[in-house]
């Protein structure tokens, strides 16, 4: 904390939302506030708030910087503060939200490629707090001696949500900045990727592998070096002479194709999209970044000389948007944005300076410096990307991966975690690194499945492929120079690994899919760490190598390289169980897992989950032949849903979709018997169990009766 006599208080924090304070530094108060576009709708304040919200926040200037500080009592753990390296636990630690192209990063990396100025606080007796610093500019958060966030160039306004556990202030943070998405269930299928897959013949040969492998997969990716000299929004004809044609060829296998845009245009007065961009004019407005003296702002980055949307204007987003329909009409079904902080070879800190000027909508600020929106410039990119993708295929649901991004972003695009390293600290790391994005609004979230910079060998890759296949977003990627990374490429053994964490994800995707529906709806994260079991239990805070997915999994991994053991499971009572392994295409529910390199899975007692046959892809996810797997309480009781929806449309916004609710009556004899309850559907049920086992307290496996379905 800083030593400081000129500490003030706001003397009238205002609610802006239900118990949730805003505090104001006094000596700032009578300038208006910035907006924050990290809020879906700017909150209106809605009267004081309680006496209890005072003198919270104590702010301060020294040394340049503006000051907020926040005490914490002693027990509290501090999470959340978005992409970050390094444990879950984020007490004593220090991030700076500043937007950078961190190649190879390690946690002493204090900045990242994304930016959330959110810490969730729980407190010794599970009640939690989430503190928003509402700035777009450099931010850092000082976690050492309590909360302390400091700031250039301006005073943010700090807001603080209260709530009695720590999975509500998630869910109010959710109605603050926004609710993802529902994504394409395709995107929950495995995704492979490399820098970079060329020419046509060898993608066509990747997809044929991972058929040829029996091994599931929906998406392959193409990196830069499809395009004609790195520009945006063409393809090179040598190497893909026709696009069109190969993606046919891959949808004919069940693959969807996601490609890559950049915001780096090529300076070039013959290419299509520069010469649009800097049309000049007595009534043409400039769509790329200028300098302080009016100039269009240049950096070098893969094409060499390029220029830079103003994604800050919605006239340049419209025109952003426009540009997206002829690329898609190709075949292509998603959009990846990579280098969007943006990077910038050339650049002061590998970015833009911060002295350039954006022509910002009002609504954003208005026209304002680079310090101002350099963290939002990635966040405002995908927002026209997702505009762009829904005027060329209305109807349909995007699906965009972004590298940069803000608190809130989630609203527009999902993410991963950077430019990973093949080795067992970015394998410890995946799992905190989710789970701390997902604890700062961000669902849709992993790394680079094997890790992106070096080789793996093949116990990590195994190891990487066990934890990935059930984090949100599964994506294996590798670096131009490094060895083949596909899941056949390391020998037999990881290959058989590699093909049953595949399987399990595409069984357990009906499950997934609700998991998905439920963080939709509500705000809670995909995965989320172990205390959300129970947030009073202190020996849970700082669990990383295990993580739920929902609330009724449990994921126990082994992540040393020393040994495959993972520990005993830290939520005693859960019922191990294993749905992939074993002879035949289907085999039976058995009680332990299929291969040690696996991370071990464990039921909530209580719960009911679905599971789907394996399938090659997710368009072959049969909802008509689920079984359902329950772990009973003492008296037979259990319960649980299935979410279904066509997967591929809007319709579910207008409510076209089904809840299936199932549920184990309690029986005096302890027997369990699964009925079809309720369901919430106006049509004909898409939803059908056709087996249902019960994993017991004594770890046995027993077949269990249904009752119910049509």
């Amino acid at each position: 904390m800083l030593h400081s006599r000129a500490w003030r208080l706001d003397p009238a924090p205002v609610l802006i939302a239900d118990r949730v304070a805003r505090h104001r530094d006094p000596a700032h108060a009578a300038a208006p506030a910035e907006p924050f576009p990290a809020y879906v709708a700017t909150p209106v304040d809605s009267g004081p708030a309680p006496a209890t919200a005072r003198g919270r926040v104590r702010f301060t200037d020294r040394r340049g910087l503006s000051h907020a500080f926040i005490k914490i009592a002693p027990g509290t753990s501090l999470y959340a503060t978005g992409e970050v390296a390094g444990p879950l636990n984020r007490n004593g630690k220090v991030t700076v939200c500043w937007n950078t192209d961190a190649f190879d990063y390690t946690d002493a990396s204090r900045s990242l490629y994304q930016s959330h100025p959110f810490v969730l606080g729980v407190r010794r007796d599970g009640s939690a707090f989430g503190v928003i610093a509402q700035t777009t500019r450099w931010c850092r958060i000082d976690l050492r001696r309590g909360i302390l966030f400091s700031t250039r160039g301006y005073s943010p306004p700090i807001a603080i949500i209260e709530r009695e556990s720590p999975d509500q202030v998630v869910r109010a943070l959710a109605d603050l900045t926004g609710h993802a998405p529902m994504p394409p269930r395709w995107a929950l299928g495995y995704q492979q990727c490399r820098w970079t897959y060329e020419p046509r013949d060898r993608v066509l040969e990747i997809a044929r592998g991972f058929r040829e492998h029996s091994i599931p997969c929906d998406v392959i990716w193409l990196d830069i070096d499809a395009m004609d000299g790195f520009r945006c929004f063409t393809f090179d004809r040598e190497k893909f002479p026709d696009p069109a044609g190969m993606m046919s060829e891959l949808a004919g296998m069940g693959f969807h194709a996601v490609c890559m845009i950049d915001p780096g245009i090529k300076a070039d007065p013959h290419y299509f999209v520069y010469a649009q961009g800097s049309t000049h004019g007595p009534h043409a407005a400039p769509r790329f970044v200028r300098t302080p003296g009016g100039d269009e702002y240049r950096g070098a980055v893969w094409p060499g000389p390029c220029a830079f949307p103003d994604f800050t204007s919605h006239r340049v987003r419209k025109w952003w948007a426009g540009l997206y329909g002829d690329w898609l009409a190709t075949g292509i079904d998603g959009v990846w944005n990579d280098m969007n902080e943006p990077a910038i070879f050339d650049g002061p800190g590998k970015t833009m300076p911060v002295g350039c000027v954006h022509d910002a909508d009002a609504d954003l600020g208005g026209p304002g410096s680079h310090a101002r929106y350099h963290n939002i410039y990635g966040m405002q990119m995908v927002r026209a990307t997702r505009e762009g993708i829904q005027a060329a295929q209305p109807g349909l649901r995007p699906f965009v991966l972004t590298r940069s991004n803000f608190l809130g972003g989630q609203r527009y695009a999902a993410t991963w975690t950077g430019d990973n390293r093949s080795d067992w600290k970015h394998l410890r790391w995946a799992i905190p690194m989710a789970l701390n994005l997902g604890l700062s609004g961000q669902p849709f979230a992993g790394p680079d499945i094997g890790g992106f910079v070096g080789n793996a060998t093949p116990e990590l890759f195994g190891r990487f492929m066990g934890i990935g296949a059930l984090l949100p977003f599964a994506r294996g990627h590798s670096i131009k120079g490094s060895a083949d990374h596909e899941p056949w490429s390391f020998g037999p053994e990881c290959e058989a690994v590699c093909r049953l964490a595949l399987q399990r994800r595409y069984r357990l995707l009906p499950y997934l899919y609700t998991v998905f529906d439920e963080s939709h709806r509500t705000g809670l994260p995909v995965v989320r760490p172990v205390f959300f079991a129970d947030p009073t239990d202190p020996s849970l805070r700082g669990i990383e190598h295990a993580f739920l997915v929902g609330s009724d999994l449990l994921a126990l991994a082994s992540v040393h390289e020393s040994t495959r053991e993972t520990g005993p499971s830290p939520l005693p009572g859960w019922r191990e169980f294993e749905i992939v392994g074993g002879g035949g295409s289907e085999p039976p529910i058995s009680a332990s897992r299929a291969h040690d390199q696996l991370p071990r899975l464990f039921l909530r007692p209580g719960a009911i989950i679905p599971i789907a046959k394996s399938a090659a892809h997710a368009g072959e996810l049969d909802m008509r032949s689920l079984t359902l797997l329950a772990a009973p309480r003492k008296d037979g009781s259990a319960e649980g849903s299935v979410y279904h929806d066509d997967g591929l449309t809007l319709a579910y916004l207008r409510g076209d979709h089904e809840h299936a609710h199932y549920q184990a009556p309690p029986d005096p004899s302890g027997q369990t018997r699964i009925e079809r309850r309720l369901d919430t559907t106006s049509r004909p049920s898409a939803i059908r169990a056709v087996n249902a086992f019960a994993v017991l307290p004594d770890g046995s496996i027993t077949r269990v009766t249904r009752s119910g379905e049509a």
